[in-house]
């Protein structure tokens, strides 16, 4: 059975090494997302630092997630101490257990602060694909997949909640979200 990754990405207002409240508060509230979501039905992994470390996502060891990668329009710091960014990839069973868990609980209250702490833009925050079980995607793929999506629009190759598509590339409309009666949702 196929598996559903969801590739997030946002630039930070202020480098994760700040040590200001408003940073802190989002450096926190992911520790509790993580460990919430981490038990979701549906969830099956996340891209996690091979050894744990901390640093910049850029020289830590991702293991079979690949070398970290970013989009061509992040154009902020890559060090420890400049690095002004949020990305997450993950693997789901399917797409009703990715959106409960995004839209419910510790991570909703989240989302309902990302415009204190990141920085708005034109470009997608997130890209869903589908993978053969056993794939673990890299984060060379997220970046593509959101690229493709910002420069082409959803398609099955990448894609949103508004505009999904099942496994084998049929569009899929999610209870509660997306188009209704052919309209954009």
């Amino acid at each position: 059975m196929p598996h559903l990754v969801l590739y997030t990405f946002g630039v930070l207002k202020s480098p994760l090494a700040d040590p200001a409240p408003l940073t802190r508060e989002l450096h926190d509230s992911g520790e509790a997302v993580y460990e919430t979501i981490g038990r979701h039905p549906g969830y099956l992994a996340r891209a996690e630092a091979a050894d744990g470390g901390r640093g910049s996502h850029f020289e830590l060891d991702w293991g079979a997630w690949g070398e970290f990668a970013v989009p061509a329009w992040y154009d902020k710091g890559r060090t420890a101490e400049t690095t002004a960014l949020a990305a997450t990839l993950s693997l789901w069973t399917d797409l009703h257990s990715a959106f409960d868990a995004i839209y419910t609980g510790v991570h909703r209250e989240a989302l309902n602060r990302r415009h204190d702490w990141f920085e708005r833009t034109a470009h997608p925050l997130y890209a869903f694909w589908w993978v053969p079980a056993g794939v673990i995607p890299t984060w060379q793929d997220g970046v593509s997949r959101l690229e493709h999506l910002h420069d082409n629009g959803p398609a099955p190759h990448a894609f949103t909640f508004h505009h999904a598509f099942t496994p084998d590339g049929t569009p899929a409309r999610t209870r509660g979200i997306g188009p209704k009666d052919g309209r954009a949702g």
